[in-house]
């Protein structure tokens, strides 16, 4: 009888032992999953910070890269105006300088046209100074006279205007500039050099000399 409550006893310690072998191991199960499902949620958020990190730094990259493009596609825009407006003052320059040229090369031809003008038209006006010195002296009050001295004067007054001058030569110093010596003559009243008779007028256009004045001078 003793023998079979211990054994009864024994049983129940066993059941006893065994209840809580059961809950201990339960409770470390649980406490298992529980790190477990804390684990993989701390794996989750790290791998989601990790791909916004990535994201947001993709983003960045791309809008830096971006930046760079635009500010390159500008320089190459601000290069090209440059180009442009180098070769617009390049031509500007060129065409100022021909417009120059051009109005120089034009003077040269008026100014050498008139000239050859002027060559032809100086006999009429030896012919009428010759024909006026001619006339005697009581002639000169006729009216032909007096019609060919006013056209004499009309034509010197034209040429005036035109800047023909003619050039001064008795009592100046020879100047092969403007004079042209065809003899030497005897003169006490001037010294060694200096023009004592002029031949034939001469004349200036401007600034060139379109005739010398053939000259005598003084020995």
């Amino acid at each position: 009888m003793a023998e079979n409550q211990n054994k009864d006893i024994n049983e129940v310690e066993n059941e006893e032992t065994a209840e809580e072998v059961k809950e201990t191991t339960e409770a470390e199960a649980t406490e298992e999953a529980k790190e477990t499902t804390e684990t993989t949620e701390t794996t989750e958020t790290t791998e989601t910070t990790e791909k916004a990190e990535k994201t947001e730094t993709s983003e960045g990259d791309e809008e830096k890269k971006g930046f760079f493009k635009k500010k390159e596609k500008k320089s190459k825009q601000e290069e090209k105006i440059e180009e442009l407006t180098d070769r617009v003052k390049r031509q500007m320059a060129e065409f100022d300088n021909f417009r120059k040229r051009t109005e120089k090369e034009k003077t040269q031809m008026f100014e050498v046209g008139a000239k050859s003008v002027i060559e032809k038209i100086l006999p009429v006006v030896d012919n009428f100074e010759r024909g006026l010195a001619a006339v005697p002296e009581e002639q000169k009050e006729d009216a032909f006279v007096q019609g060919m001295e006013k056209i004499y004067k009309q034509l010197m007054t034209e040429l005036e205007a035109l800047e023909v001058t003619p050039i001064e030569a008795v009592g100046t110093e020879f100047d092969p500039e403007f004079h042209n010596a065809v003899m030497q003559v005897e003169n006490d009243e001037l010294e060694s050099g200096m023009v004592a008779q002029e031949l034939q007028k001469g004349y200036m256009y401007r600034d060139t000399v379109v005739r010398h004045s053939m000259v005598a001078v003084v020995q």
